[in-house]
């Protein structure tokens, strides 16, 4: 694999859940972990249902559409409770999606959480995601890929941090954008 690899990172600017209704979320064209090549922005509803489809419009209106080899989230969801059906975007796109944490998600706390709050549905979302893996000190899921392509593309975008440099760099550019100022740990 190409060690400049087209890739997109995707992360949300912090929000206030109390006073917010809508968050930005913001993607960052990398070749490989190396250099940025363009941004994208797009907002959606805080606990809303509307990530996949703006991530998919977001997408496939950018002129590096064409030349992009994998998409990279932050987690399985943007502003809150929005989470993102990876297989949808996958497949609509026909862009691998490699979704990245650091820690281990408790899963069956926030479907605990998702079902008391009414949204049982979303807990399907997290399932069809499929298996959370080790890569490295990493955790992913994927789709539209394989195990092995994902922890590749993984490995060659962590280039100044554990984080692939596509998602360090806009979760820096959206929270620098909503507080003025970057902060917090990717």
């Amino acid at each position: 694999m190409k060690k400049e690899i087209r890739l997109l990172g995707i992360d949300d600017a912090p929000f206030d859940k109390f006073k917010d209704k809508k968050t930005l979320i913001l993607g960052v064209f990398f070749r490989g972990g190396d250099s940025i090549d363009g941004v994208l922005s797009e907002v959606v509803e805080i606990d809303g249902t509307d990530s996949s489809d703006k991530i998919i419009r977001m997408v496939k209106k950018s002129k590096f559409y064409s030349q992009l080899r994998a998409i990279m989230l932050k987690g399985i969801a943007m502003g809150g409770f929005n989470l993102i059906d990876i297989e949808k975007v996958s497949k609509k796109t026909k862009i691998p999606v490699i979704v990245v944490m650091r820690r281990l998600p408790d899963q069956k706390r926030i479907a605990r959480i998702l079902t008391k709050l009414g949204k049982k549905r979303r807990v399907n979302l997290m399932e069809k995601a499929g298996k959370i893996n080790k890569a490295g000190i990493l955790y992913i899921q994927y789709s539209g890929t394989t195990l092995a392509k994902a922890k590749e593309i993984v490995k060659i975008s962590c280039t100044r941090s554990n984080i692939p440099e596509p998602i360090r760099v806009a979760h820096l550019m959206a929270s620098g954008v909503k507080l003025g100022q970057s902060r917090g740990k990717v």
